[in-house]
């Protein structure tokens, strides 16, 4: 009986790589038989590199090419790369973004006190890094006829998080463009093209770490409110998205698209 939820074989294509999410994410799809090519900035090549390594160690497969997810050309070069390569690409994972404190609004601030400037750079790192790969690597989907793009979208594009200005709104307009391209590729190109995102909850990562915990590692007053609105009332791990992903990336979600798969322990879904 033909296995729905396998990605045997596929060309798996992922920005910010190698992140904490995008490491269990890649080594998770290596293990389950894709090939992945691991896209992130140069500087990350040693993680790459030892992410490769154990991949490689485990009998799986995977490359790392450096890129800037708001630089076409250079996403045109690992475009080329990669077709050179594997002359295919199933599965696109745009996982490039994040947060800064800059585009925030501290307690002691006001919206009038907003940095401007940084919430136009956190904006368009998450959306125009959503939008130019998908530019330039759905190119190979149109012509298979077939692929799955996931967007990472986040628990701030659903509803609006106290002092999270910049990022909530680049989130809510990459769910936006989720649903907009879904239409727009399973209409010229065929329904094997299929757009979903997915919207994680709250997990600690190295962007979000001091935000969220002490110096002696104790949670923040923040953390607490996050998980007193939170019904499994502690933060999530990386691997709880790998289900998700690896459903929306294979056959078992072939009629899915335009959606947003929400995992994040009940958070949305608390109000009281």
């Amino acid at each position: 009986m033909k296995n729905l939820f396998s990605v045997e074989g596929r060309v798996v294509v992922m920005t910010g790589a190698c992140g904490v999410l995008g490491s269990t994410i890649v080594g998770h799809f290596a293990e389950q038989g894709a090939k992945v090519v691991m896209l992130d900035l140069e500087r990350t090549r040693p993680i790459a590199e030892e992410l490769i390594a154990n991949i490689e160690a485990a009998g799986g497969e995977a490359c790392f090419l450096a890129t800037d997810v708001m630089d076409k050309a250079i996403l045109e070069q690992n475009y080329a790369d990669i077709m050179a390569r594997y002359g295919r690409i199933d599965v696109l994972l745009n996982a490039a973004g994040g947060n800064m404190p800059r585009a925030t609004v501290s307690p002691e601030q006001t919206i009038f006190d907003l940095d401007v400037d940084a919430v136009k750079f956190c904006t368009d790192l998450n959306l125009y890094g959503t939008i130019l790969p998908t530019m330039v690597f759905a190119r190979a989907m149109a012509e298979q006829r077939s692929g799955s793009i996931i967007n990472f979208a986040s628990e701030s594009a659903l509803r609006p998080l106290t002092r999270v200005a910049g990022y909530g709104v680049a989130k809510a307009a990459v769910v936006n463009w989720t649903k907009y391209l879904c239409a727009e590729l399973a209409q010229k190109f065929g329904a094997g093209l299929r757009v979903n995102a997915i919207a994680p909850g709250f997990l600690l990562t190295n962007q979000n770490r001091t935000l969220l915990t002490n110096p002696d590692g104790s949670l923040t007053a923040r953390s607490h409110t996050i998980l007193a609105h939170t019904p499994f009332g502690r933060f999530l791990e990386p691997e709880e998205l790998l289900g998700t992903l690896q459903w929306l990336a294979s056959d078992a979600s072939k009629a899915v698209t335009g959606t947003v798969a929400v995992v994040d322990g009940g958070f949305d879904a608390f109000s009281i």
